[in-house]
């Protein structure tokens, strides 16, 4: 009788998660964003466009990646949107809970 693998789907999940993350910050303007965002703290996309050289609607299409993986927060103030990073969810990236998925002895 043929053996049938089960793939663990908690861990896939999980790599998954961190998968879309890592693709976030894997980007030199994404990165500048963030920078940016860690200096002046939060920002509309009106005032930041102009930092990072970039048409509002580009940058949007950026901002939109950084918060569909959790590394910005949005936050409406009237008819503005201002966006600030997500400082826990840095703080998981290079975590102990990571860490422990490739250190066997965390």
């Amino acid at each position: 009788m043929e053996e049938i693998q089960l793939q663990d789907i908690s861990i896939d999940s999980f790599f998954e998660k961190y998968e879309l993350k890592f693709k976030a910050i894997a980007d030199k303007k994404r990165l500048q964003i963030m920078n940016i965002l860690t200096q002046k703290g939060a920002m509309c996309v009106c005032d930041l466009a102009p930092l990072v050289d970039m048409a509002q609607s580009k940058l949007s299409y950026h901002l939109k990646i950084l918060l569909e993986a959790n590394i910005i927060t949005k936050e409406t103030r009237g008819t503005w949107s201002y966006y600030e990073l997500n400082q826990e969810e840095l703080n998981h990236l290079l975590s102990h809970e990571l860490c422990c998925v490739f250190k066997p002895f965390c």
